[in-house]
């Protein structure tokens, strides 16, 4: 930038090159202000580079201000009848003009009775070459500032709109001081052109934000809005998209019930942005919890996730890592589809990336995928997280998780979960890519007292039913449901005899306490109950018909080895719902 002490040498408008001629020399200063204005997509610094580049070798001072309509990133005005709520944006002048009063940036623009309204409503530039001591309250918003406009010498003033497209998104004034000769109508041509350059990189701003705007609150709309309550388990997420408008569109988390009290959390990147990426992100979420309720087996989870991520038909593929929480043995079981490993904070600190086998991202057509299982102590933490964590440009990705793995470490002592990790990670808030966080913190107790859970392992043969009955009942007088005894006996009697007659066997019962009371039984089979329609003279098949008539509902998944049937039961005087999301009522 030329410095003011040589523009101010006899300085042309257009900041005149001495020896070349003024034709070429406005070409030139064209061509400068088009790679020089909107080198981003960020409203407020394009208008910023706009009045930087005006000042000092067009004027002494310059302000931007641009529509508040415009801000939010809806169209500009194509014809006003009132004035608009125009918002200061940029602000540049040389060191002499410094003491003017513009509107800070940021704020309403206050009209006044300013020539600014009269460009606004008129949508035509407007000049004054020479002003007069008795007209400065026409180019000033305020007496105020009409005074130091005075005492600073300001004598010729300018203001041009800010078209593009046809339609109004701001305006730009311009003033000179005493050095400066005054504005002339080769000036105010000038400025009208490179002003409708300028207006076109803002209307590219505004209409990239609105799309980032777009994309954001579609990516948000398909992310849970709450938290479920979890058996033995805190968990804390966070979503944060990216600065740049580009790398929003394909993170996701989730956090899924799952039958017999046990949790699935979920991370998962779509290989690319915008609402393309978005719209894929939704239905994988979609197709991933329907799986999980069918099949708590991470590994093959993704293995059906692969098939489907397929039929989309959108060429798209995405990293997932998957992680099962299971209250009983206090155990999380992992599978990554090729996703960054999760971090285990010990309860004393201690970080590490856990060692879980990688397979190909969903929709690359490469399976099977492999399971490990980590043990889940009390006060551990698992952290899940999307590569916009540790993504920086040009960084080096071995790097940057050895930094992260640092920051984790230092924050484990006071205190650690999804959002202060996310911001600790990124102070400056200017994330590359946009990220999503899971942290699980393992209970040794449910706070509230509201869980609990019980699990015993059954005999294999006639005896089971029996036994089954016997604990469960003496589980419900523990937790003083006598209540629900007699249809809980019959609702086991029934899971137990399913598995001993069609599933090789028992595994185990498991009852889980809330606001309803859930039942389960696992056996060694593969195939899952359905309802049989059963006529009069059937001697079986209403085993089935009967859970459902005394349940709320019932249902079965997979699992390593075979498969549970559950049942669930309303308690008597509860007025929550299983489904009912943290903190609500």
């Amino acid at each position: 930038m030329v410095s003011p002490a040589r523009v101010r040498r006899g300085r042309a408008a257009d900041g005149r090159a001495i020896g070349v001629p003024s034709a070429q020399r406005t070409l030139i200063w064209l061509n400068e202000a088009s790679s020089r204005i909107g080198t981003s997509l960020d409203l407020q610094q394009t208008a910023q580079e706009f009045a930087d580049f005006m000042v000092p070798r067009f004027a002494d001072g310059c302000a931007v201000d641009l529509l508040d309509s415009v801000l939010r990133g809806e169209e500009g005005e194509r014809a006003a009848t009132v004035a608009p709520a125009l918002r200061a944006m940029a602000v540049s002048a040389v060191e002499e003009m410094s003491q003017l009063e513009p509107d800070p940036v940021g704020e309403i623009t206050q009209y006044g009775t300013s020539m600014a309204l009269e460009v606004v409503l008129g949508r035509r530039p407007r000049m004054v070459t020479r002003i007069r001591p008795d007209e400065y309250h026409l180019v000033s918003s305020n007496p105020s500032a009409a005074e130091k406009m005075r005492r600073a010498g300001v004598h010729s003033y300018l203001a041009v709109p800010l078209l593009a497209r046809g339609v109004l998104l701001g305006v730009a004034d311009f003033v000179r001081g005493p050095d400066s000769p005054p504005f002339t109508r080769t000036d105010m041509a000038l400025a009208v052109q490179i002003a409708s350059r300028a207006a076109v990189f803002v209307d590219n701003a505004r209409l990239y934000g609105r799309e980032r705007q777009h994309v954001v609150a579609l990516q948000r709309a398909l992310l849970p809005r709450s938290v479920p309550r979890t058996v033995r388990l805190d968990v804390s997420t966070c979503y944060t998209p990216a600065a740049d408008p580009s790398g929003v569109g394909g993170d996701w988390f989730d956090v899924v019930p799952l039958p017999g009290g046990r949790t699935a959390l979920i991370v998962g990147d779509v290989m690319s942005h915008g609402l393309p990426a978005a719209a894929t992100m939704g239905r994988l979420r979609a197709v991933a919890r329907t799986l999980m309720q069918l099949d708590i087996a991470p590994d093959r989870v993704l293995a059906r996730l692969d098939l489907a991520a397929r039929d989309l038909e959108e060429d798209q593929v995405a990293t997932f890592l998957c992680a099962i929480h299971d209250p009983v043995d206090r155990s999380y079981t992992l599978a990554r589809a090729g996703h960054i490993p999760p971090l285990m904070v010990a309860e004393d600190g201690t970080v590490r990336y856990l060692d879980v086998p990688v397979g190909a991202p969903v929709g690359a057509g490469v399976i099977p995928y492999d399971a490990v299982r980590v043990p889940a102590p009390p006060g551990s933490r698992l952290v899940l997280f999307t590569d916009g964590l540790i993504k920086s440009r040009g960084g080096d990705i071995e790097a940057e998780m050895g930094r992260l793995l640092d920051i984790t470490a230092g924050m484990a002592a006071d205190g650690l979960d999804a959002e202060r990790l996310a911001a600790a990670s990124d102070p400056a808030r200017q994330r590359f890519d946009e990220t999503a966080v899971v942290v699980a913190r393992s209970l040794r107790t449910d706070p509230d007292g509201e869980w609990d859970v019980a699990q015993w392992p059954l005999p294999q043969d006639g005896r089971a039913a029996s036994r089954a009955r016997q604990l469960a009942r003496e589980q419900l007088d523990h937790w003083r449901l006598s209540d629900v005894a007699d249809v809980t006996e019959l609702v086991v009697s029934e899971l137990v005899g399913n598995a001993l007659r069609y599933g090789h066997g028992p595994g185990h019962l498991r009852m889980v306490r809330r606001h309803r009371l859930l039942v389960e039984v696992s056996d060694h089979g593969p195939d899952l109950p359905q309802i049989q329609h059963s006529t009069v003279s059937d001697e079986g098949g209403r085993g089935l018909q009967l859970v459902n008539t005394l349940c709320r509902r019932w249902g079965s998944c997979r699992i390593s080895g075979g498969k549970v049937v559950w049942a669930e039961q309303d308690i008597v005087g509860s007025e929550l719902s299983l489904d009912q999301p943290l903190g609500a009522g």
